[in-house]
């Protein structure tokens, strides 16, 4: 295969389609694109940290086999050759899966969950397990795998829990990743490093095979340059599962023939609630009224509806999804405490300590928050608000919340947008929007009926292709300078 002349920053940044489209033509090689991403991750991820283990051997034979099958008119679809990273909770065949933890260092799964099997079966190439907040919840204070920085600005924080998801996409380090989202963690981060992630219906996915125990939330969701490519990516691993009981057996539709330009005739809602809180920043404030007036130039309807129990999810969530989780981890709780990361036990342990009638109260909440979300669904196609109501916080100042104090201004400038959808279980979706004077990115959330991904993409594909915020991507030169050089900052992490 031939490599047409594109210039090597172009082919890192390209979306997953148009690398697909070149691979198909043969005029790029699944190897060479391989190899550009290893190339591209060992010069600039000793800084980022987007990556736990990267998989160079694995990717390059998968790449090598995805080449003799092309060539061979054994083409399997449109991601057949292309790249893709997974959050580390996602359980891969051969390969130490450490969610983050020191205490996860050595296991090796003899399985890969499910949907890796269903991207490589469509060709996609695995290139390395992402870091993330350690065992997939917020409040890591010192990576064991290293500080994950946003590519924007590295001394900004990515947004967690799937943080080196969001850096990978963003950085050029994959065609596209895979994430986990219980409140916020695909979302967030996609919106701190400027680029697409989407939490799907729960239930949707499968879950099978990722180390997942906020049983009630937890959702996989694609992060990727473009919508087009999240829709690409969660056609290929949506669809029922016989691995995982809670996965639903609706025919999954065909998410890219929903893409068209226009939206008249589309209804939406502004959700005052998650939009007009006490904090929010004013560069965030203008961007979003700047994205309405996109909208309703592409034909919505556009007006405003008041949810007041959204402004409760932030501490339902942590009632409720902590306890979940925290009470799976009690026994390493008690065999391994001084292993865990501090912010990880402390938010564990007051989780804890939530008595059953808080716990039970804080489910019957998180039903009222749902209620309200689908009636005011029942009037529109789809409800918006900004992802974040602030950009990327400086690291040291952006140590997320404990049970203990969830209802923090900056807790809710990080996470106001995001829980309310997750615990109504609905699709939502976060896109660029705008950046900051500093050059930060800003994000707009869309969020529709259960099962309805194709109305919420067909929305955030008009809305992106009407603005130019998704074709531009940080200068990892530029940035990495300003912070002292890759070189430095290696030299740094490894003291």
């Amino acid at each position: 295969m031939e490599h047409t002349a594109q210039g090597s920053s172009d082919l890192f940044f390209l979306s997953a389609a148009e690398q697909g489209c070149l691979i198909g033509r043969r005029a790029l090689s699944p190897v060479e694109l391989v190899q550009a991403y290893l190339s591209r991750i060992e010069r600039y991820d000793p800084v980022l940290r987007a990556y736990i283990t990267v998989c160079g051997d694995e990717a390059l034979a998968a790449a090598r086999n995805a080449e003799r099958e092309i060539v061979a008119g054994n083409r399997r679809g449109p991601l057949h050759g292309v790249v893709f990273g997974v959050k580390d909770q996602l359980r891969t065949c051969g390969v130490r899966t450490t969610v983050g933890s020191k205490i996860m260092a050595d296991y090796i799964p003899d399985s890969d969950a499910t949907v890796i099997t269903r991207l490589k079966g469509a060709g996609a190439i695995l290139i390395g397990k992402e870091n993330l907040h350690e065992f997939g919840k917020g409040g890591t204070r010192v990576f064991t795998y290293g500080q994950p920085r946003n590519p924007w600005d590295p001394k900004r924080d990515p947004a967690g829990s799937s943080s080196g998801s969001g850096i990978a996409v963003a950085a050029g380090f994959s065609s596209a990743s895979l994430g986990e989202d219980t409140g916020g963690s695909v979302r967030g981060p996609a919106a701190a490093c400027g680029v697409v992630g989407m939490r799907p219906t729960f239930g949707r996915v499968s879950r099978s095979g990722s180390v997942m125990y906020g049983w009630t939330a937890d959702t996989i969701g694609p992060l990727t340059r473009t919508v087009e490519d999240t829709a690409l990516f969660l056609h290929a691993i949506a669809g029922h599962d016989i691995l995982d009981p809670l996965s639903s057996r609706r025919p999954v539709p065909n998410y890219t023939a929903a893409l068209r330009p226009g939206l008249k005739g589309m209804r939406l809602a502004v959700v005052k609630e998650m939009s007009q809180r006490e904090g929010a920043h004013a560069e965030v404030l203008r961007a979003f009224e700047k994205a309405l007036a996109v909208l309703r130039e592409l034909g919505a309807e556009i007006t405003e509806v008041s949810l007041p129990w959204t402004r409760h999810a932030v501490s339902l969530n942590g009632l409720s999804s902590d306890v979940d989780v925290a009470s799976m981890y009690l026994p390493l709780l008690k065999t391994r405490w001084n292993d865990f990361d501090v912010g990880t036990r402390t938010r564990f342990a007051a989780a804890l300590l939530v008595p059953a009638s808080i716990y039970s109260r804080a489910m019957r909440g998180r039903a009222v928050v749902r209620r309200q979300i689908l009636e005011a669904l029942r009037d529109n196609d789809a409800l918006l608000c900004p992802t974040g109501l602030t950009p990327p916080g400086i690291i040291e100042n952006n140590h997320e919340h404990t049970i203990a104090r969830p209802d923090s201004a900056q807790d809710l400038g990080l996470r106001a947008g995001t829980h309310p959808f997750a615990i109504a279980n609905t699709p939502a979706l976060a896109l660029p929007m705008g950046f900051t004077q500093d050059g930060l990115p800003l994000s707009l959330q869309i969020a529709g009926r259960p099962f309805a991904e194709a109305t919420v993409l067909r929305i955030g594909y008009a809305y992106e292709q009407a603005t130019t915020w998704h074709t531009r991507h940080p200068d990892l030169d530029r940035t990495l300078s300003g912070f002292g050089g890759p070189a430095k900052i290696a030299s740094e992490q490894t003291k």
